[in-house]
């Protein structure tokens, strides 16, 4: 009965606690909630966003390709040699083969992947492809072989708005060719795809004699494979479903990784408010676990205390989390695509799908991180001596005792060393862990850091006794200012370094067109069109032009797995391109070479280094020798230039799809436009883009902002919630000091003067924390442009301070914390001296 009666007792002790704690402050449980909850949410909101993304992005991969056991694919849209398809039709292994012809199509302004498609051959191979049932596709009679017929996926004819048996103009590879919608494709929901008959497509569309890839069953896989690696052309590669979506993930694999981590740094920053709140309950309640302690409460209930707290804050916190984030994805979805505004799945649609072990995964992240942010509170509580809590509160530290720095130096040193180890399968996993290890290293270092920055004050012995009172409580106790510190340092660094990071690669990237964009016209066509050389010769004449520069743009995948990169083919020998930005070059290039210019993200992601012999798939296997190594910021997965005169004389390809022209001086480039478009060929002229050098700036520049949007949103909660808990932070020590404030009041200070040691406390707490914030949120910085960024995203460039930034978050801290803490001390000097010391009676 004695042991159940303690139980009760003990139960009844815990409740009374937690309970009364809720009661008198639910704004401090409150806003640590909503600091786990805006973690859990971005986290889980991003989480969500990619994962739909890349469902709907697999959807209409798959749509496309068919999702055939084994492809043979073109490493470039000048396809191969239709040749291979019987002699791989033929091959051990192989049950059937399905050749496929695929253009980039158009229809007015909607952009489709245009198939031409053996529809026997399809129907066995990859029936998904184009929706075949037993009677064909969705027409209910035999059109499907008829060259004019066009079957459209039902996303496709939604966005033409036409109908089934209009007649529509396809313009593809340059040629505009009517077909009249025939049907549709039921299998291909989530991709823009049109079917027509191949010998169609290649007639009507210009590509006899070529493929772009073999779609193939099956019979004895490892035969298969084995006999097709001696027949495979050597501008094809072999291609798999795996494969197709591994380059498909990794187009935009750095970027979410990336939001991914940012969000659960956020996350990182609600678990320092957690801790910096319940510190203060801790330390609010002193006296009252000390009772506790001494009428027969163990330590494990004191320690029970602050973690249920913790435990139910994270409860909370995680589930609105989750809510929350599922709107937020939605909304994301709704307004900036799957892509977050990246630009990685143009012309995708997405829609959530919700996904039960993330949102697992999440809530126990968010659970975690309020306990761990209980932990170290309630093992403080329940190691205070019960006679020595009775009669202090607060932070009891000797003034003259120095404040360990060395936890804080180790942190950031091992922090520093984590995130210079190499990336894991492309990813800066230890970067960010590096990240991780060093924010909290300097929020550990805030009690140093106080002590250091406010001893050279407190030694003064002149000034204000408002003043002398503020700068003398947090010199006498850094600790509880650290306690206030934690949850607006780790913010406030996250933010600072992601706006340096943003602003170092917007610079760089406003530099670099600077210097790229050195024309004053450029012109590109769309719908796969190209200029000719008749129409070049046309519009090289055309009056005012100083010199024109026509060039070629095609993907070239290097690896069935990984993302093709891009192949430019301009004027370069000679060192006829004066806009090439070099940052490498070779010693010398050796006569009798194919020389070939790469791209940072290229040399980084393939170790083409200066001087190095390459082998591209141009004209089937050509060995190139890499002269240099240019600045591109524009080309994730990576690019190659080569001279014009060598690209044609190996392809025999003579049309071209980029002008650059350069005016004669006086000359108006608006006549200069009007002229290149008069010269056009009139079937040409709808499918030309002309745009000055300004405008295709503001355009990279809009794009670049939209691509960070998610980043500045990052940035903005960040500060909220470190406002936030400053706001708490010293809302609640002003409140817990209430017996001081009477005690002064007692000693002569007048409500005034109160109120201006407050603000002072608050002004030097809001400052002390902006530095201390800003300054780790440098150091974050260069881990993040010089570890994340190249190891992400392949590009470097150099730090750019966004000083602005920094004296405005500085300036809006300090003015917070002051306000903040005057506000409060209203509340806490409101009552009369002798109501406010009647504890001491």
């Amino acid at each position: 009965m004695a042991e159940t009666a303690g139980l009760f007792s003990g139960r009844r002790a815990l409740a009374w606690l937690i309970g009364g704690e809720w009661r008198f402050h639910p704004a401090r449980f409150l806003t640590t909630a909503i600091a786990i909850a805006v973690g859990v949410a971005l986290g889980f909101a991003v989480h969500l966003v990619n994962g739909s993304a890349l469902a709907s992005f697999d959807g209409a991969m798959r749509g496309v390709s068919g999702a055939a056991e084994l492809s043979i694919r073109a490493t470039s849209p000048l396809g191969f040699d239709e040749r291979v398809y019987p002699r791989v039709a033929l091959a051990q292994g192989v049950a059937d083969a399905s050749p496929v012809v695929s253009l980039d199509a158009r229809i007015g302004r909607v952009r489709l992947t245009l198939l031409g498609v053996d529809v026997i051959r399809a129907a066995g191979v990859t029936p998904s492809l184009i929706g075949l049932r037993p009677a064909g596709p969705d027409t209910g009679n035999d059109t499907a072989l008829d060259e004019s017929a066009l079957f459209l996926s039902r996303q496709a004819l939604a966005r033409t708005g036409a109908r089934v048996g209009a007649t529509v103009q396809v313009v593809a590879n340059g040629r505009t060719v009517p077909l009249r919608i025939a049907g549709t494709l039921p299998a291909t929901e989530d991709a823009a795809v049109g079917v027509i008959d191949i010998a169609g497509a290649q007639w009507r569309f210009g590509r006899l004699g070529r493929i772009d890839r073999l779609d193939l069953a099956l019979s004895d896989r490892a035969a298969a494979e084995a006999a097709l690696r001696t027949l495979l052309p050597a501008d094809a590669v072999l291609s798999t479903a795996a494969a197709q979506n591994a380059q498909g993930d990794a187009l935009s694999r750095a970027y979410r990784v990336n939001l991914d981590m940012l969000a659960l740094v956020a996350l990182l920053t609600g678990g320092f408010l957690v801790y910096s709140a319940q510190s203060l309950s801790v330390v609010r309640r002193q006296r009252a676990f000390a009772l506790l302690r001494t009428l027969g409460m163990p330590r494990g209930g004191v320690i029970a205390a602050v973690v249920v707290e913790g435990l139910v804050i994270g409860l909370v916190g995680s589930a609105v989390g989750l809510l929350a984030g599922y709107c937020l994805a939605w909304a994301a979805l709704h307004w900036f695509g799957g892509d977050l505004g990246a630009g990685y799945f143009g012309g995708s649609s997405a829609r959530v799908v919700f996904q039960p072990w993330a949102a697992s995964g999440f809530f126990l992240l968010g659970l975690l991180a309020a306990l761990l942010g209980s932990a170290l509170p309630a093992r403080v509580a329940a190691r205070a001596a019960p006679a020595a809590a009775l009669k202090n509160a607060g932070d009891v530290i000797d003034p003259r005792r120095p404040v360990a720095w060395w936890p804080a130096a180790v942190l950031l040193a091992a922090g520093a060393g984590v995130s210079l180890l190499p990336a894991i399968a492309g990813l800066p996993l230890f970067g960010f862990v590096g990240m991780a290890l060093m924010l909290t290293g300097g929020v550990a270092g805030v009690p140093w850091f106080a002590r250091t920055l406010l001893t050279p004050l407190a030694r003064r012995g002149r000034g204000s006794v408002p003043r002398l009172l503020a700068v003398r409580h947090l010199h006498g106790a850094p600790g509880e200012a650290a306690t206030a510190l934690c949850g607006i340092v780790a913010s406030t660094a996250l933010m600072i370094a992601m706006a340096t990071m943003v602003t170092s690669f917007r610079g760089a990237v406003d530099d670099w067109l600077g210097d790229v964009l050195g024309a004053d016209l450029y012109a590109r066509t769309t719908g796969g069109a190209a200029f000719d050389p008749a129409t070049r010769a046309r519009l090289s004449a055309t009056p005012g032009i100083a010199t024109v520069a026509f060039s070629r743009q095609l993907p070239l995948t290097i690896a069935a797995d990984r993302p093709p990169v891009s192949l430019i083919a301009r004027p370069e020998r000679g060192g006829r391109d004066p806009l090439l930005v070099l940052i490498k070059r070779a010693a010398s290039v050796p006569a009798g070479v194919l020389p070939v210019w790469v791209s940072e993200p290229a040399e980084r992601l393939y170790g083409w280094e200066p001087g190095a012999t390459i082998t591209l798939p141009i004209a089937g296997r050509t060995r190139f020798f890499v002269a240099g190594v240019w600045r591109d910021y524009g080309r994730q997965a990576g690019a190659v230039l080569v001279d014009e005169a060598d690209y044609q004389r190996l392809t025999g390809d003579d049309r071209r799809d980029e002008i650059s022209v350069i005016a004669k001086p006086g000359q108006d480039v608006d006549r200069i436009a009007a002229g290149l478009t008069a010269r056009l060929p009139v079937a040409l002229r709808d499918q030309v883009e002309i745009t000055r050098p300004a405008t295709l700036r503001r355009f990279a520049l809009k794009l670049f902002d939209r691509s960070f949007a998610v980043t500045y949103l990052l940035e903005a909660v960040a500060i909220l919630v470190g406002l936030a808990g400053v706001a708490a932070t010293m809302s609640a020590q002003t409140i817990a000091r209430e017996r001081e404030f009477g005690m002064l009041r007692h000693l002569g200070l007048t409500r005034r003067q109160l109120t201006s040691m407050l603000a002072t406390e608050g002004a030097i707490v809001g400052l002390t924390g902006a530095l201390a914030g800003i300054g780790l949120g440098l150091v974050l910085a260069q881990v993040l442009i010089h570890v994340i960024n190249p190891q992400s995203f392949n590009w470097t460039m150099t730090t750019r301070v966004p000083i602005g930034t920094l004296v405005s978050v500085a300036a809006a801290l300090t003015g917070a914390a002051a306000a903040t803490a005057v506000l409060a001390g209203r509340r806490a000097t409101a009552r009369s001296a002798i109501q406010s010391v009647r504890e001491d009676w």
